[in-house]
Parts: structure tokens; sequence; C-alpha cells
């Protein structure tokens, strides 16, 4: 009788970076080691994977990585894993190893134990063992994973299609699966992301007709772009060439490498005079094949749009065809490609959204949990929207609710002695955001840096000091990248750098500079002077621009103003001396200027002590925007913006919480 947990520190709520562990007794199995690329939001992280934590800290107990097949979602952390951990063994079929060894090879990784295993051949660890079997996807090799246990086995499908025309290293073994069913299976893991789709996948999968209609029609040059590793797709193409005169140039190292070794290794099939060169990219009728190789989608078509790409450049008689289907992950990028490429003149085919890839389908799914027969059902692998649907197909075809698992990353499944033990047991999980090569976590606090940076730009006084006498040399000078336009904001730079040099002065002492006061520059303010200053640049600016200015100074009423000035800077008076006087020192007002949202934002914030109800009510009933049809809003706290008042006001760009008061221009 064992003791079983199951839980995923990635792949759940999501559609990548897979990573799920099952624990019998002392003894830990890992399977996946994927990443997920980062999207906007992420400023300059490349990709992320998860926190490992739990694997390092009981490496002792881990027997293993099991990974399925060499996508990026399934393999792409392992670089950074195994520069961490060099001794885990990583266990793979023929193909994915191959593969492995490759992107270890490209992060500089030297790995001591790569295992080779075949389909079908139990690997023995103690009372437990793992039983590989064949499963079709778009990659040969590809295999889901029995755990056998003294209380049954746990079934992790990994990827999978049901297409009876596979042949080889891409067919099923589906007498293995329903003798596996028939054994006794305690809980199944099976893919979620296309439970939503009617259905088998096959043979909606397929589209070489399309291709060969494609070929068939367009006269001049065809760019097809894949995501890397969709050998089936490939094939497809191949076979569509083989009925055609054009040739083929294949773009890309990587991509390039990777073809070679599936015809090498015959995964692929194509007639080699078929591929062309260099020589060939103006070619007419030339199809060339471009891939993002291990980098996020779409990068390297970026590339040859922006005129980075030294070979390849997309002409107007062209034809781009996006050989897989797009996901939800991706399709922000992908349309702001193919509206890229439109204006190029180019044209763009893309796959429907019936034309899906080797994912299961809720009739595949149905199909596999006939076989199977599982005692519980954890659907994985997809967002929980996708993780629900895969629930509703179990319920389908007579899984209890109550034996389907619905869980999120870090929620642990507990089997004792063969019954589920539903303990609420969570394991900490997090994500790691690796930025270029570097596999050191760069962390929230850094991302809210560059985001601050990007809403905000920075300002840099720079400053020369005699080395013995600490007198000002040179400057200082006022260096700033995205705050204002140096240009029309001449008083304001001069401004700063007065207020700048004065604080340098006034610290220096005895030959010795204060530097941490320095750097923190407060001055007394007037609250009045504050006030009439900022009402003085509205009104220059509500004089000269075309204004529709709206206030609420009632719950749920707006009043629409056009020339009450007074009224206004009543207001203004109200939200500031209020504000700070309700506040006292349990928080503080903040008021930041950004010139590119074109926005002021007064903020009131109780860092986190709280306010009475009757305080935060008086508070929101002073809300009030004023939209303003133009620019130059930057320049309202062109006198104030670099003051502070000790303790009470506050003027930085930092944006807090609490209640908040927004002036906005339009972009």
């Amino acid at each position: 009788m064992s003791k079983i947990k199951i839980f995923s520190l990635g792949g759940l709520n999501e559609n990548s970076k897979n990573m799920y562990v099952v624990e019998v007794d002392e003894d830990i199995f890992v399977f996946e080691a994927g990443l997920k690329y980062a999207d906007d939001k992420f400023l300059g992280v490349d990709y992320i994977i998860p926190d490992y934590s739990y694997i390092k800290n009981n490496i002792k107990r881990v027997r293993g990585i099991f990974i399925t097949h060499p996508h990026s979602e399934q393999i792409g952390a392992l670089g950074d894993i195994v520069s961490e951990l060099p001794n885990i063994k990583i266990y793979g079929t023929k193909f994915t190893i191959d593969f492995i060894k490759r992107l270890l090879n490209d992060h500089n990784v030297v790995a001591n134990n790569l295992i080779e295993i075949s389909p079908h051949k139990k690997i023995n660890f103690g009372n437990v063992s793992i039983f590989p079997i064949a499963i079709t996807h778009s990659l040969p090799d590809n295999v889901g994973y029995v755990i056998n246990t003294s209380d049954g086995a746990i079934v992790y499908t990994g990827s999978f299609i049901f297409d009876p025309t596979m042949r080889g290293s891409f067919k099923t073994d589906i007498g293995k699966l329903a003798y596996v069913g028939k054994q006794g299976v305690l809980c199944l893991m099976s893919e979620s992301l296309y439970a939503d789709k009617k259905g088998f996948t096959s043979p909606n999968h397929r589209i070489l007709p399309l291709i060969n209609e494609t070929m068939i029609r367009r006269e001049g040059r065809i760019i097809f772009n894949i995501f890397s590793n969709n050998i089936c797709r490939i094939q497809e193409l191949f076979d569509a060439l083989s009925k055609s005169v054009r040739k083929i140039v294949i773009m890309g190292k990587t991509l390039q490498g990777t073809i070679k070794y599936l015809l090498d290794n015959n995964y692929l099939f194509i007639e080699r005079e078929k591929i062309g060169d260099l020589s060939n990219l103006d070619d007419k009728d030339v199809v060339i094949l471009t891939s993002s190789d291990n980098e996020r989608p779409f990068s390297n078509l970026d590339r040859i749009l922006n005129g980075y790409d030294k070979y390849v450049k997309i002409k107007n008689t062209d034809t781009v065809f996006f050989l897989d289907s797009i996901t939800d992950s991706v399709e922000r990028s992908a349309v702001r490609i193919f509206d890229s490429i439109s204006r190029t003149g180019a044209e763009v085919v893309t796959l429907s959204k019936e034309k899906i890839t080797y994912h299961a389908s809720s009739e595949d799914l149905m199909l596999m949990l006939d076989l199977i027969s599982p005692e519980y059902y954890f659907p994985v692998m997809g967002e929980y929207r996708h993780q629900v649907e895969n629930a509703n197909v179990a319920g389908k075809i007579g899984i209890p609710k109550e034996k389907i698992l619905l869980k999120q990353n870090g929620d642990v499944v507990q089997f004792q002695d063969g019954k589920l033990v539903d303990n609420f047991e969570h394991i900490n999980v997090d994500e790691i955001m690796i930025d270029g090569t570097s596999s050191e976590d760069i962390g929230e606090l850094v991302l809210k840096d560059r985001e601050m940076l990007s809403d905000n730009g920075i300002v840099i006084v720079c400053a020369t000091l005699d080395k013995k006498t600490k007198k000002v040399l040179a400057g200082p000078v006022i260096l700033t990248r995205g705050f204002v336009y140096v240009k029309d904001s001449a008083d304001l730079i001069k401004e700063i750098e007065r207020i700048s040099l004065e604080k340098i002065i006034e610290n220096t002492n005895n030959n010795y500079v204060e530097f941490n006061k320095i750097k923190i520059v407060k001055t007394e303010i007037d609250l009045n002077l504050l006030l009439e200053d900022v009402y003085d640049s509205f009104k220059i600016i509500l004089n000269r621009k075309n204004i529709k200015l709206i206030y609420n100074d009632r719950e749920d009423e707006e009043i629409y103003f056009d020339g009450d000035y007074e009224r206004l800077k009543q207001v203004l008076i109200n939200v500031l001396k209020n504000s700070v006087e309700a506040i006292k020192d349990k928080g503080k007002v903040e008021i930041s200027s950004n010139i590119y949202k074109r926005h002021i934002d007064i903020i009131i914030e109780d860092d986190g002590i709280g306010m009475s109800e009757d305080t935060l009510k008086q508070l929101k009933t002073m809300f009030f925007t004023t939209k303003l049809n133009g620019s130059g809003l930057g320049v309202c706290l062109s006198n104030e913006i670099i003051k502070a008042h000790n303790g009470e006001l506050i003027y930085t760009s930092k944006e807090g919480v609490g209640t908040k008061v927004t002036i906005r221009l339009p972009k």
C-alpha cells in the first residue's frame, strides 16, 4: 500500500510551462520541464519557467525527469534546471534525447545523465516502475507514461491524438493502452487544450490539400512559416513539393540542422535535389521555409519585416503561409504580424479554426478514457476553462463528478492506500522569469521598475566634483529619457539644475559629501502656493484648448462644466487640503505627472493602516476628471515635480493604492 501525491509546478490554468510531479512514498517522478514565452507585459523577459525549488529541496528523492516529446512546452526549462542540477536524470526516447542534447548545447550546459529509453520497455525503481507507451503527436517517438504502483497505475498521456493513418514511430499503440486499462488505473492525467473541440482531431489536423491548392494557384514565391519541431506539418509540405516543380530553401541554422537530422534518421522523406540554397531565394516559384527556432513565436518574421534578415525580404508578389493554427496565447502577436505583412502587399494565408493541431479533441479524450478506465480523472495541460471542458467530457461518459479532480498549480491530490484523501495540501509554486541567457530570476521588483521606467521615464543628474575639495567643477547636467520633451521644457530642466546644484553644495561639508541626502531631495513647500501653481497651469491650458471638463463632487452624479475656473480651483483645493487633513500621519498623498500618457495622478494612500468609512466616502466624492483635447499637461507641475513636503505631501512617479484622482489627456 502506498502514499501517492500528484501536483503541478506548472501547466495548469495555462497553455504551456508544463511540469507535473508524482510522489510515490519516498520517490519523486517529474514529468516535463517546459517554458512559456513572455507576453508584452513582461518587459524584457524572454521566457518563463516553473519555480523548481521543490525539486532542488528534494533532489535526493527525485528519480528523474521524464519527457514525452521535445517541444518547448515540455523541455524548454531543462537548460536552466540542468545548469543548476547537472546530475539530475533525464529520460526520453532517442528522438527526444537528441533534441535535448542540442538544447543543452545551445545553453552551453553539460548534462551527465541523459538516459535514452524505448517505448514499451519497463524501467524499474524499486517497488515502482515506469512504462512508456507510444502515442501519436506531431513528432516521432512521442510517448505517454504509466507509473505502476502497488495501488494501481498513474497514467500521464502528454499530448496526443488518435490517427489511424499514422505509421512507424508516429503510431499509437492502442493495444498497450487497453492492456494498461485492464490492469487497473488509479488516476489518468490527460491533456485539456482542445477539450472544447467536437469530434476527433483527425482528420481536421491535415492540411495537405490546402498546401497543394496554394502552390497551384499562387505563381510567386511562397514563404511557409512554422513553429519549430512540427514534423508532421513539414512532411505534408514535403509531400506537396514532391508533386511540384518548385524547390524549397530552408532558412535558419537551427531549422536546417533539424531537417538534416530528420532526413538522416528517416523521420522525414523528400528527394534531396528538391532542397535548394541561398542562390534560389529570388527564384520566381521558390518555396521558403522559416521557423522561430527556439525563440518566441514569429520572431523570425519580425526580423524579416523590420529589415534585419540578411537574405529574405518580403515582396508584394509573395504569399506568406502559416502552417500552424493560431492559438489564444499567440493571437495578439499573430494579428500584428498579419497586419505588417499585408502592408508589404504580400498575401497572407492562415489556417481556419477547424484546422487544429495535434492535440486531443473531445472524442479523442473519450476514447482515451474508455481505453484506460481510470478510477479518478485529473485534467491537465491547458487553461482552467479547458480543464473544465475536459471534466465535462469525462462526465458525459459516466465518470462521477467527485472523481474528477480540477486543480491549479500547487494543489496536491493525495491517495492513501488507493483512496482519495482530500486534505487541501498546497505546495508553494511560482514562476522564474528569464532575461536573455541568465538563469537568474529577474523578479517582480525588477519588472515593476521596468514598468515604471516605461511609464514615467528617467532623470539622471550628473556633476563633476573636485576629488579633494568636493567643489563642483562641471554641471550639474540633466539627462532625461521618456520624461519630458527637453526642447519644450527648458525652464523645467534649468530649475532641476538649480535645485540639484543647491543640494550638492548644501550637503558638502569639510570636504565630505553626504551622498545619501543628495539622493533624496526634500524642500519645504507652501501648499497654497502649490495649488495656485497647479491651478494657473490648468487655466492656461483650459484657455488655450477646446475643453470639455467633467468633474464629480457628489457620489454617482456627474456635473458638466465649461468655464467656472474658480469652481475648478475649489475642487483642487478640496482634494489636496482635505486629503492631507484626513490622512494626517497615517498615509500620504502622491502626485505623479507623465508626459507620454498625458496625465497627472493624485493618489490618496493609507499605507495599509486603514481609514474610516466616512473618510473614504468623503475622498471618493471629491473624484474628478478633466478631458483635455491636446498636449502639454506635463508642464502643469513644472515647478513642483521635484519638491516634496516632509512627511505629508510627496511628489513621485510611483503609483500607490487607495483613492486616486486622475487628470488625463488623450494621446
